[in-house]
């Protein structure tokens, strides 16, 4: 053809061949709206998801500043507002927390925050203002005035105590009398609760601060907010490096405590490096785009398969294959024209409407955040562009490579493999389904493509029941339940707990067990005298340098290391955690090396040390320096003095401390009044944290709670944990629930119950998001399947009418219909089978790594379960379709022009 300006002529000849095929059109604009419903769905759902979730992770967190540089001084704080890449921050000036009665079990904390920086960390008030300058007013949650019994009211009074100087161990006392100004409603998720006061008043409580460099106290806290969240580490970093500070090595120069906002989840993504997350979407979309490109490529290639004669005939005129490919190419943008729209409108409804459910199965306590997101419909829309030319690139290649000749005498298989299939099937008593296994051969495009998109769903549903069913509830429960019940000091339960002035009563302790329905239980005494151990000093160093790093305490550590009691042997006498457990808890224990029974043995001086782990339940081999036979010797301390240490002179105890700290002369204390106990590691062991002093301090070990009570001299009782029978959990949750509250309000419980519905729900989110998405793809499998079966069935009315002229029954028609459509189904079951047997052992180490509760096991009963209902869906499917395209006699069919 002469090269003249033709491309009108095309775009014409595109459109009115599009016209004559109705049908095809109305097939392919619903696969390609369907296509983009899902991607439209996904990425509505994905970004309300992920905004939902992130503004969930900045409640809990307690702010949704990108960072905050802590504990750092006002010139600080003015030199760093300052930079120009901020753009936004504000300062907040730490205080203190109460902790008696009755904010025992609820964690609240006393501070100044700058107007502009309170509504990020959601201390707007909903009723009044934040506290006047120069005012004795204060803001706070409801929760706070509920505690108190304080009515809600603006000018309310209230008196709160509070210390500050805690983390030194020496803390002070404050009261102070406000006037109420403002409060909010109390976030449940919220891990604390803020109480707000002037800036005047703050100042003047943080001059009591007896200024140890640990305390927080009188120290202020900059958030800061950048121009994006996606690098928000790296902005941190270069923020600090420009005024002469960094975050990272806690040894050099400038160094400045520093955090970033987990709850972002670019942060986390770029903080952690997480790869998986990525692979993860990354491989929801591409499943999503095989989803879409089987079912659009499917109704291509058969469009094509049944145009190709007519395809030949344009060649035959002179039409050159690059025209062909156009036409068609015209065809699928005016289809995408029509069905991308259609798709986007209908999935960003579909999204909304599930987002309630998916927020649901997700998390109970996200809010729903629905939104108009203009990047989810643009990645949307050019997703499902992108999987529309990709679906039909092989039938536009197809459509331009046929020649004229071809083109009039196509089949959808080569005359070579037609004649080996009709000598297979001739005659014989399984002619039948050796006819239907020919047809399935005869377009095995087709029939992969069929095969593939119903074996896609079986197999995912396949691995979301082996990932959901491989959630271990023993595992996740091993370390967050020890046991049904654990009771203790309501302290015992927050982020500020200190055992020593926390002791659960014996008298607790008897009356659950007076309940009658305790069938194990035993207590965990923990240590509240002083109790020494002899480490060697570079143990001493290399455990504590990084604590005293990161609040700028290098000399003070070695200070400490110069000035601190020693042994016979030069070692250095500090200060341990000390457990003592009766034999329940203690079988709750996991042990790393070694073995717990001479803890029992009244003859033996045993002793466990005690381990920790991290997140993964992954053993920290320098968490602890003895091993299993080492000898530890313990010094129970009755009495102590204080000396000078470059003399040895002993300070009187009615010396006056401000004249010894201004000598500037190093001090100590040394034991005066002590015992000695030698033991032997018998064992190295972790605590469950539910079990555990709950807080990080110096070298802990493990007696037998016998042993413990005999060496320590008390019997002070940590918390006291202890299973009931299946029948009485519900009694003795409302028991606990009474006895909390009214009885003895300093107490407080935690039950395995609360941890078996979190686990529950973390394994039904999965369950749905995984069954949904199976659903979906065996919705397009299966209409994969019905398109394949009907438009074999429409093109081949002529053959099957030239069958039954030569003799073929009705029935044995439609029984070779069944074995066709038979023969999809079970080859996509055995398909699914054979990958989820392959994929399973190579991706559940893989997964047993993200999931640290998760245990691998291959089920085949999701396959066993599907096998009825695709067996139905093989013989009711063909025998539907040829009901509704054979109702022409044979004599009309034959007459049908081709």
């Amino acid at each position: 053809m002469m090269n003249v300006a033709n491309r009108g002529c095309i775009r014409r000849l595109s459109r009115k061949a599009l016209a004559a095929a109705r049908t095809r059109n109305i097939v392919a604009v619903l696969a390609i709206a369907l296509t983009s419903i899902l991607f439209t769905s996904l990425f509505t759902i994905a970004a309300a998801l992920s905004a939902s979730t992130e503004q969930y992770n900045f409640r809990i967190a307690g702010g949704d500043v990108h960072a905050s540089v802590k504990n750092i001084t006002w010139e600080q704080v003015e030199e760093l507002r300052g930079d120009p890449a901020l753009a936004h921050a504000g300062a907040r000036l730490f205080l203190g927390y109460p902790t008696d009665p009755p904010f025992n079990k609820t964690h609240v904390e006393v501070s100044y925050m700058e107007p502009e920086e309170a509504p990020h960390y959601f201390c707007t008030p909903t009723t009044g203002a934040l506290p006047a300058e120069g005012t004795d007013e204060a803001a706070c949650d409801k929760l706070v005035l509920d505690l108190l019994g304080v009515e809600a009211r603006i000018g309310a009074q209230f008196t709160l105590d509070f210390s500050i100087d805690s983390e030194t161990g020496q803390p002070t006392r404050v009261s102070r009398t406000f006037t109420l100004s403002g409060w909010w409603e109390h976030d449940p998720v919220s891990t604390a609760s803020q109480v707000l006061i002037a800036r005047s008043a703050a100042e003047e409580i943080a001059a009591l601060s007896n200024g140890d460099p640990a305390t927080p106290t009188g120290k202020w806290t900059l958030g800061v907010m950048f121009r994006s969240s996606a690098h928000i580490a790296d902005d941190l970093d270069a923020l600090l490096e420009r005024h002469g500070m960094q975050t990272t090595d806690p040894a050099a120069g400038g160094y400045v405590d520093s955090g970033v906002n987990w709850g972002y989840t670019g942060a986390q993504m770029a903080g952690s490096g997480d790869v998986q997350t990525v692979v993860i979407l990354a491989a929801v979309l591409v499943l999503i785009l095989i989803t879409g490109y089987l079912i659009i490529y499917n109704v291509f290639q058969i469009s094509v398969a049944n145009d190709i004669r007519f395809y030949g005939l344009l060649k035959t005129i002179g039409t050159t294959a690059r025209q062909l490919r156009r036409i068609l190419l015209y065809q699928a943008l005016w289809l995408s024209l029509a069905g991308i729209p259609l798709g986007l409108v209908l999935g960003y409804a579909a999204g909304n409407l599930l987002l309630p459910f998916c927020v649901g199965a997700v998390n109970p306590d996200l809010r729903v955040l629905v939104r108009f997101e203009p990047r989810a419909f643009a990645a949307a829309a050019a997703f499902s562009l992108f999987t529309v030319l990709l679906s039909c690139a092989r039938p536009v290649r197809l459509a331009g490579r046929v020649s004229p000749v071809e083109a009039l005498c196509y089949t959808e298989a080569s005359p070579r493999r037609l004649r080996a299939q009709k000598r297979r099937a001739a005659g014989g008593k399984g002619f039948l389904p050796a006819m239907a296994w020919a047809n399935l051969g005869r377009s095995r495009g087709r029939t992969a493509v069929t095969v593939l998109s119903l074996a896609l769903a079986v197999v995912l549903l396949e691995l979301t029941w082996t990932f959901t069913s491989g959630f271990d509830m023993e595992k996740y429960l091993r370390d967050r339940a020890a046991a049904d019940y654990i009771l203790a000091s309501g302290d015992y339960f927050q982020s500020n707990y200190r055992f020593a002035e926390n002791i659960l009563p014996e008298q607790a302790v008897a009356d659950v067990q007076a309940q009658g329905t305790v069938t194990e239980g035993g207590r965990v005494y923990g240590s509240v005298t002083t109790i020494w151990d002899a480490v060697d000093e570079s143990w001493y160093r290399e455990a504590w340098t990084d604590a005293y790093a990161a609040n700028g305490q290098l000399e003070l550590l070695e200070e400490q290391i110069a000035t601190r009691p020693r042994s016979d042997d030069g070692k250095l006498y500090t200060p341990i955690e000390l457990y003592g457990m009766e034999d329940f808890p203690r079988s709750r224990l996991t042990v790393i090396d070694g073995d717990l029974a001479p803890l029992a043995d009244p003859a033996q001086n045993a002793i466990a040390a005690v381990y920790t782990t991290d997140d993964y339940d992954n053993v920290q081999p320098g968490s602890a320096w003895a091993r299993v036979g080492d000898t530890v010797t313990l010094r129970y301390v009755q009495a102590t003095e204080a000396y000078y240490t470059d003399t040895g002179e002993t300070i009187p105890d009615d010396a006056d401390w401000a004249l010894v700290e201004a000598s500037g002369r190093p001090y100590s204390m040394r034991a005066t009044e002590y015992r000695d106990v030698t033991y032997t590691v018998c064992a190295a062991v972790t605590v469950p944290s539910t079990l555990s002093f709950r807080y990080v301090g110096g070298d802990q070990f493990l007696l037998n709670g016998d042993r413990f009570v005999q060496d320590t001299g008390t019997a002070a009782t940590m918390c006291y944990a202890f299973n009931t029978t299946a029948e009485s959990n519900a009694a003795m949750e409302d028991y606990l629930q009474e006895y909390t509250g009214s009885i003895d309000p300093t107490l407080d419980y935690e039950s395995k119950q609360g941890y078996a519905a979190e686990f529950e729900g973390l394994r039904g989110m999965f369950t749905v998001v995984g069954c949904a998405l199976a659903f979906v793809i065996g919705l397009v499998g299966v209409l994969n399947f019905l398109n394949a079966i009907l438009t074999g069935i429409i093109t081949r009315r002529r053959e099957f009418a030239v069958l039954q002229a030569v003799g073929m029954t009705g029935r044995q028609l439609k029984t070779m219909l069944i074995f066709e459509g038979l023969g999809y189904t079970l080859l996509a079951l055995l398909l699914a089978l054979a990958v989820s047997a392959a994929a399973g052992p190579l991706a559940g180490p893989a997964v047993e790594k993200l999931f640290w509760f998760f245990t691998y096991r291959f089920t085949a009963a999701p396959l066993l379960a599907l096998l009825p209902v695709f067996l139905l869906l093989g013989c009711v499917v063909p025998l539907a379709s040829y009901r509704a395209a054979a109702r022409q006699t044979v004599v009309e069919r034959l007459r049908a022009a081709d």
